[in-house]
């Protein structure tokens, strides 16, 4: 059975639901989350390191960081589901990445925002698409597997 879930988290929320931390956490906020989905938003700051060379005078969020972003944001889901990832889990590694286009690029301050939709779960595998967000626009869609770390290694015995 599924633990209860929450509505929304804050970044406190989000810290305690997986173990990315600054500088490489990339989800501000969960506003929506159910049983099969979850809706997150990031806004990536001005003072960014990434911007100072990504582009010079034309700074563009990279969409591997984009992509970053929706796999954080699914992770969050897959532990709250899994209420929390345990030492038999392990932690919530990307382990199939297909189906990305990316459509608008990414400012500095601009909010994004993330649904991320489970598709299929087979075993330790969580089959999920994303689709971003910004000004009402769309930014990327991408499909991928999170697995968890030690169940995948069970799995492979």
């Amino acid at each position: 059975m599924t633990p209860s879930l929450p509505t929304s988290l804050d970044r406190a929320g989000i810290e305690a639901a997986i173990p990315h931390r600054d500088p490489f956490l990339l989800v501000d906020a969960i506003d929506a989350i159910e049983e099969e989905a979850i809706e997150g938003r990031w806004t990536p700051r001005a003072d960014a390191f990434w911007f100072a060379g990504h582009y010079p005078g034309e700074p563009v969020t990279p969409g591997v960081l984009l992509t970053e972003h929706a796999l954080q944001t699914a992770a969050v889901l897959v532990s709250l589901r899994l209420a929390g990832f345990g030492e038999e889990d392990g932690i919530p590694v990307l382990s199939k990445l297909g189906g990305g286009r990316f459509r608008r690029i990414v400012r500095p301050g601009e909010e994004v925002s993330t649904r991320v939709e489970v598709t299929e779960r087979v075993g330790p595998a969580w089959f999920m698409k994303a689709k971003l967000r910004c000004d009402g626009q769309r930014v990327a869609e991408l499909e991928f597997v999170l697995t968890a770390t030690a169940a995948a290694a069970r799995a492979a015995e």
